[in-house]
Order: structure tokens, then C-alpha cells, then sequence
């Protein structure tokens, strides 16, 4: 009798299943999207609210109701805030001197910080470690610490520098005229010109050295090297430091509010735009008028980078 064998199991392998593309690309976005979380609703939280509420500020107006000796409301004025700062000739003198004040004070602090970055790119290793932290403590120290240390030795009673020069027979006056934007120019140069002087210092070191070898077989010396070489290769950390410098010029506050106690008739409460804002908000109560003020001002800064960013780069590019 025949034996029935059973039939061999026909092993049939599954086909590996298989993402797609976009399936594995939108995994990967929301992953993304995941650990972007906390930096996105910081920046809402931070940036987006703040602006939206300063937007929603700027749309209405103190009012005080019969003859003004009743209390005042919040009513909804639309843009007549805006209208009214257009006429505002506080407002747009403290923007116009900010940035004439701006542009010669950038002019000689990145000029001195571009000048240190290539006196020590030519420098040994350990030195430029040295003189990087050096010239990097007046950055890190506070604003208001800074001013105040150079307060004191602006002020007409206890300055070791009035000491000196009145002991050599001649009268200083760091406050008055032109003097003012001197004393200031000089507390905020010596604030920055070292950070500005570490980018860019980073930017030499990041160049190849083939460049000045070639040069040097060329015959360029070290002047030409770094006038011809160095400077136009460095381009874009210049553009950078100067458009950063540029914004932080129009919001200048705390070294005027500081010196405005020693100085009061020399520096006047509209001598900066953020001045002048801060006098609306804290001094008058019209927060609403400051809000419209802040605005405007948040965005002359935002077209003004964006002119400073596409001339110089099409200058020097």
C-alpha cells in the first residue's frame, strides 16, 4: 500500500514592506517640528504676542470724558495714532540724530575693530587667545555698569581725568555741544569694538593661509596682503557687524537715560527714539501713543537693515 506523503510547505516570503518617500519625509518633519517645539512658543510667547498686543495698543486712544475732569477711557481710534506721528517732529528728530550719531560712531568702531582683528591674525597662537579675552571684558560687562564706571570718570567732582587736566592747566568738559556725543561715542565704542573685533578675527582665521603665501611670492607685504587679501574676503562679517551695529543703534536707551542724571541739559528726555518712546509710556501714561512709536521704530529698523544689507553687499561684492 502506497504511502501518502504530505507535500513539502512552500515557504512564500512576505515582500518587506516598504515606506515611501513622502511617508518617511513627513515622519521626519514632524520629528523636526518636535524638538523645534520649545524654541517656537518661546518665540510666540516672547516675539509674536508682544508685537500683536503692541499692535492692538496702537489702535486706540486715552479719552477723557465731559470737560477732562472725568475719567479717562480706552476708546478705538484706528490709525489716528499712526497720523499723529507722522507730524511728530520729537519722534523723527531723535531718529534722525540716532542715526547721524550712529553712523560716525560705527564708522570709527568697526574701523578699530577690523584694525585689532588684523594686527592679530598676524600674532601667535597664545597671544591671540590672550588679547581676544582682553579686549572681550568691556563686552561682557553690564550696559549699566559701564556707564556707570565711565560716569564717574565723566563727572565734573570726582573725575581722576578732570584731576589731570586741571593739574596740567586745562579745562574738560566731556558734557555740552559736541562734547556729548564725544563722551557717548566713546562709552559705547569701548563697549563693542572688542565682540565686532572677535567676529571678524574669526573670519581671518577661517580664510586659507594659500592665499598669503601666494601673495608673499607674489611680493605683497604684509599691508598689501591684508588690504587686498584679508579685507575683501571677509565681506559678509563686515556687512554683519555692521547691520547689527545699525539696529542697536536705534534702540540705544540705557547709556543716554544713564548719563541724562549727570547731564540733564545736554541730554534731553526725546534724545533717542527709545527715549522718547519710554518718556511717552512711564512719564505721560500714554502707552498707547508709545506702543504706535514702537512699532514705527521696529519697522525704520527693518527697512534700514535690509538697504544697509543690499548696498554694502552689492559695494563690495
Amino acid at each position: 500500500m502506497p504511502t501518502l506523503t504530505r507535500p513539502a510547505a512552500v515557504a512564500t516570503a512576505s515582500p518587506a514592506r516598504r515606506t515611501s518617500p513622502r511617508r518617511t519625509g513627513r515622519r521626519g518633519a514632524r520629528k523636526g517640528l518636535l524638538f523645534a517645539l520649545p524654541f517656537l512658543l518661546g518665540f510666540v510667547a516672547t516675539y509674536v504676542v508682544p508685537i500683536c498686543y503692541a499692535f492692538s495698543q496702537s489702535l486706540h486712544e486715552k479719552r477723557s470724558s465731559g470737560l477732562g475732569f472725568g475719567p479717562t477711557r480706552v476708546v478705538f481710534t484706528g490709525f489716528a495714532n499712526f497720523a499723529s506721528i507722522l507730524g511728530d517732529s520729537a519722534f523723527w528728530s531723535s531718529v534722525l540724530r540716532t542715526l547721524l550719531f550712529g553712523t560716525a560712531q560705527l564708522t570709527v568702531m568697526l574701523g578699530l575693530s577690523l584694525l585689532l582683528a588684523l594686527l592679530l591674525d598676524g600674532v601667535a597662537a597664545r597671544a591671540v587667545r590672550f588679547f581676544r579675552a582682553a579686549l572681550l571684558i568691556p563686552y561682557v560687562v553690564p550696559a549699566v555698569v559701564s556707564t556707570v564706571m565711565w560716569l564717574f570718570l565723566y563727572s565734573p567732582t570726582g573725575s581722576p581725568l578732570l584731576d589731570l587736566a586741571h593739574r596740567a592747566g586745562t579745562d574738560l568738559d566731556f558734557f555740552g555741544g559736541v562734547n556729548t556725543y564725544l563722551s557717548l561715542g566713546n562709552l559705547l565704542t569701548w563697549q563693542g569694538v572688542g565682540f565686532n573685533m572677535i567676529l571678524i578675527s574669526a573670519a581671518l582665521q577661517a580664510l586659507p593661509r594659500e592665499l598669503y603665501e601666494a601673495a608673499r611670492l607674489d611680493g605683497a607685504r604684509e599691508w598689501r596682503i591684508a588690504w587686498s587679501v584679508k579685507v575683501p574676503n571677509i565681506t559678509g562679517i563686515l556687512v554683519l557687524t555692521g547691520m547689527f551695529s545699525l539696529i542697536g543703534r536705534l534702540q540705544l536707551f540705557a547709556e543716554p537715560l544713564l548719563m541724562r542724571q549727570i547731564a540733564p541739559e545736554s541730554i534731553n528726555t526725546d534724545f533717542t527714539p527709545m527715549m522718547e518712546i519710554y518718556d511717552k509710556a512711564f512719564r505721560t501714561g500714554d502707552y498707547q501713543y508709545a506702543a504706535a512709536e514702537s512699532l514705527v521704530l521696529a519697522v525704520i529698523t527693518g527697512v534700514l537693515a535690509f538697504v544697509f544689507y543690499r548696498v554694502t553687499n552689492r559695494k563690495m561684492s
